[in-house]
């Protein structure tokens, strides 16, 4: 039985199916249908390429990570049939739970997809380690990384994806007091706890261009001092992290080009954003040979100190422009789900930051 980052990876590929699949959770209903009845519908009369790959994608990571944590972990059966009958039966149950949702369509079509996906993921991850195409990750991550990564490695894995919501501040993860603030007092509304709620007094302010750089250069160190962990030597820390850095410099543009078009891609960039990014780097090279205990005790400080200077400003007037391109068309099926994971991977690295930490201080 082998550590593995795939599990963890499972359990978030599932969280995102759930969400994404009953977003946005408000105006349930009962039509006074039977919630198997789409299995017997007509066939969908129209749809599109976009949505036949986006209900296959959606599920192949689950069936795929699935799979590949159930070897890793030393199980022993029917690992690919056992899979394919959870990926039926959990797109079963979310298609279901879809008929009590007026924006959500139940169909056949769906559900057909969603197990398509889930058996593509099962078969790639079962053939990849029976051919020994997986071995090879294995051996890079038993040089590469330390044997507790697993959680820290999937996070890293997580990361580029929370990067494609947009955000207020370039690698401005996890600014949610005032979104916090306004969802906690509609759901007290006309309550007696509203009064109990620690409101603040005073508006937040914008951010000045040296703490937003600040930020951005935050953003860019806290990933790295994550990575540098649990990674083992100085030279595979400096790989680590430029390969890092250009990853989440590119996922950035990548998001400005879907909500803009291509010709805005790096329309996020300016002088005071790529200084930001530099500094960032080379800040974190500064840790290149320290040990991972004073990697996890800064990575602690620096992400309070990001998460306390983000929270203390207000979204961006941009920004509300920005999400109304994403909780329309094509995006409505992305927004929640992206917006979960930049509102909550800092915060999940806190708490990972926090276990590691008091790990070590046992030792």
């Amino acid at each position: 039985m082998r550590k593995t980052s795939a599990l963890p990876l499972a359990w978030v590929s599932l969280a995102l199916i759930v969400y994404s699949s009953l977003y946005p959770f408000d105006n349930w209903r009962n039509q006074g249908l039977f919630p198997w009845e789409f299995l017997t519908a007509p066939w969908l009369k129209y749809w599109t390429w976009f949505d036949v790959v986006t209900n296959v994608a959606g599920y192949a990571p689950l069936g795929f990570w699935l799979t590949l944590g159930a070897i890793r972990s030393g199980f022993r059966g029917p690992i690919v049939v056992l899979n394919i009958f959870l990926m039926m039966l959990l797109s079963l149950t979310m298609e279901g739970l879809q008929t009590y949702l007026p924006m959500r369509v139940p169909s056949l079509t769906d559900f057909l997809l969603n197990t398509l996906g889930g058996l593509l993921g099962a078969g790639l991850a079962a053939a990849g380690e029976k051919k020994g195409w997986l071995s090879h990750w294995s051996t890079f991550r038993s040089q590469w990384f330390s044997e507790e990564a697993s959680v820290p490695l999937a996070l890293i894995l997580i990361w580029p994806f929370a990067l494609l919501f947009p955000v207020s501040v370039p690698f401005g993860l996890g600014q949610i007091q005032e979104r916090l603030e306004t969802a906690l007092g509609e759901w007290l509304r006309e309550t007696p706890f509203l009064e109990w709620l620690p409101f603040r007094d005073v508006e937040l302010e914008p951010m000045v261009p040296l703490v937003e750089m600040m930020c951005i250069a935050l953003g860019i160190i806290t990933p790295c001092l994550l990575l540098m962990a649990v990674t083992k030597s100085w030279r595979r820390r400096l790989i680590s992290n430029l390969v890092l850095i250009v990853a989440g410099v590119f996922v950035s543009a990548l998001t400005s080009g879907l909500t803009f078009g291509p010709t805005h891609a790096w329309a996020w960039v300016d002088q005071s954003t790529w200084v930001a990014i530099y500094i960032g780097f080379i800040f974190s090279m500064l840790f290149i040979f320290a040990p991972s205990r004073t990697c996890w005790t800064f990575l602690f400080l620096f992400l309070m100190l990001q998460l306390f200077m983000l929270n203390q400003a207000p979204k961006s007037v941009y920004l509300g422009q920005t999400l109304q391109n994403w909780e329309q068309g094509r995006f409505i099926r992305f927004n929640g789900l992206a917006q979960w994971l930049g509102w909550l991977w800092p915060y999940a690295v806190l708490v990972i930051t926090l276990v590691k930490l008091a790990t070590h201080s046992k030792q």
